[in-house]
């Protein structure tokens, strides 16, 4: 048993025009062969969020909410 994945490039013009995708997985197992699109990850920008994810406060209210504590604090 075989797994790798690789570019599109190194197979023939004939299978790679068919392939929507960049790289296939390649996998054999008992002499069968099997290409199957292998899916690029996009980058997710998620993670950068940070505490202003969930939706319920923008930025500009969180620096307003800052500045009003600061108002507090003197």
């Amino acid at each position: 048993m075989t797994e790798k994945v690789l570019d599109i490039q190194a197979l023939p013009e004939t299978v790679f025009s068919r392939i929507s995708t960049k790289k296939v997985k390649f996998y054999e197992e008992n002499g069968t062969i099997t290409l199957t699109p292998f899916p690029e990850e996009r980058p997710r920008f998620d993670h950068l969020i940070g505490m202003f994810s969930d939706g319920k406060i923008s930025v500009d209210d969180f620096l307003e909410e800052k500045q009003q504590e600061k108002k507090l604090e003197i």
